[in-house]
């Protein structure tokens, strides 16, 4: 079965909300298959997910990494690292979908917002 990661947008993060509905229409997420997903998390990409610093289901948690069953929130100050991260896992893997999440990033530093994933 077929399963994937999504990334989106969030208009405007609400500090103490639970996070917890699945949503990837409402924050126009785009999908990342969980296959090449899982293949990047067991390489050096899933060394340096650790130090990523995001949220799991609210901004109250502090969390290193993504939530991969659940949902995590990814602030601003962390979206170059990310955004890196990617780029340089898209040099070997060349693949459109880490290509979208790269534009997905990038629209978030533009705007200055928070990006959401949906684990699996």
């Amino acid at each position: 079965m077929a399963y994937i990661h999504e990334f989106g947008i969030v208009e405007c993060i609400e500090k103490n909300k639970e996070y917890v509905s699945y949503e990837p229409e409402k924050y126009n997420c785009i999908g990342v298959d969980g296959d090449l997903f899982d293949e990047l998390m067991s390489k050096d990409f899933g060394e340096k997910m650790n130090h990523l610093e995001t949220f799991a289901h609210n901004t109250n948690r502090p969390y290193k990494s993504l939530a991969y069953f659940g949902i995590t929130l990814i602030p601003p100050s962390s979206h170059k690292h990310f955004f890196n991260m990617v780029s340089k896992a898209n040099v070997e893997y060349k693949s459109e979908e880490l290509e979208e999440l790269m534009k997905k990033i990038a629209e978030a530093i533009e705007e200055d917002r928070w990006l959401i994933h949906f684990g699996v």
